[in-house]
């Protein structure tokens, strides 16, 4: 059987559609097609069931992937590892949020760019969740961090780490707002101030007052800037309030820059997770960095 029809086959169980498919093996549609179509006849069996939107693996599809997929990552594994040997610089492609990756994942992996033997170089990219999830699955970055957990067996997703949201102000506002009088019924009175946030739809502060308050806020953003870092100077200067992730703000809040304005016995929380294309665990390069990450992220909660 030619491994080239069993690749381009496992490709398309994974990604769930033989146009993604053929995007991520810089292949036309057709020829994808043509490559099933052949391995089918050839098994006298379908493998998948066309659908309007991608396709369903039949369960002859899903024996095949379980047995000829370990032995292919194999195989990219043991090439991989003979290009490692010839060149030992590899270069890792990470795509994330830009205020997280930019303070936590980053950071976390310089260390990989001195590796004894095995060094990473490394090119990052910003984005939202579904940017840098697209992005993945086409192919263009190895790893991804993102705020949403991907569906289908295209993408592989591990929870990195949980961050804390708090609500937070400058001094003087806090001191105007009564912070220390606050309780899960103060949503009434906050919603007088103004309000600084990432986007129009209030992302942050939506999240936090459904889980706080158990409502949604009534109020619009008084200055609206795309970067958490952005947000946090404006509020360090008195534009308003903001809920910020606690890792972003500590080091604002020990100088007694912002205060925060509630201590709820339950924070809101959001769970990064980071996520490669399945199989792709296999090169020694994405592996590394994947483990650093999460080793690092120990210490992020």
């Amino acid at each position: 059987m030619d491994i080239a029809l069993l690749r381009t086959f496992v490709t398309v169980h994974r990604a769930g559609s033989f146009t993604r498919a053929a995007a991520l093996l810089g292949l036309s549609q057709p020829a994808v097609t043509s490559q099933i179509r052949t391995l089918e006849r050839q098994l006298g069996r379908p493998l998948f069931l066309r659908q309007a939107r991608g396709v369903t693996p039949t369960t002859i599809g899903d024996e095949l992937a379980h047995k000829a997929a370990p032995h292919l990552d194999a195989l990219v594994e043991i090439t991989e590892v003979g290009l490692d040997e010839e060149s030992a610089v590899r270069t890792l492609h990470l795509s994330g949020p830009p205020e997280f990756t930019a303070e936590r994942a980053l950071p976390a992996l310089t260390a990989l760019t001195r590796y004894d033997g095995q060094s990473i170089a490394l090119r990052a990219s910003f984005g939202t969740a579904e940017e840098s999830l697209e992005g993945l699955a086409a192919g263009h970055h190895d790893l991804a961090i993102a705020t949403a957990r991907p569906r289908g067996v295209l993408l592989t997703a591990t929870p990195l780490c949980d961050e804390e949201h708090v609500l937070v102000a400058a001094p003087r506002w806090a001191a105007r707002i009564g912070s220390g009088k606050l309780h899960r019924d103060a949503a009434p009175s906050l919603e007088k101030f103004p309000v600084v946030e990432v986007h129009e739809s209030l992302p942050l502060v939506a999240r936090y007052w459904t889980a706080v308050f158990d409502s949604r806020p009534a109020v619009s953003g008084t200055v609206v800037v795309p970067d958490l870092r952005a947000v946090l100077s404006c509020v360090i200067a008195g534009a308003g309030l903001a809920v910020l992730p606690r890792y972003l703000c500590a080091p604002a809040l020990d100088r007694g820059e912002i205060v925060a304005l509630l201590d709820p016995p339950v924070p809101p929380l959001r769970t990064y997770f980071l996520v490669v294309r399945t199989g792709t665990l296999a090169l020694p390069h994405i592996a590394r960095a994947h483990e650093w990450l999460l080793r690092a992220a120990v210490d992020w909660s």
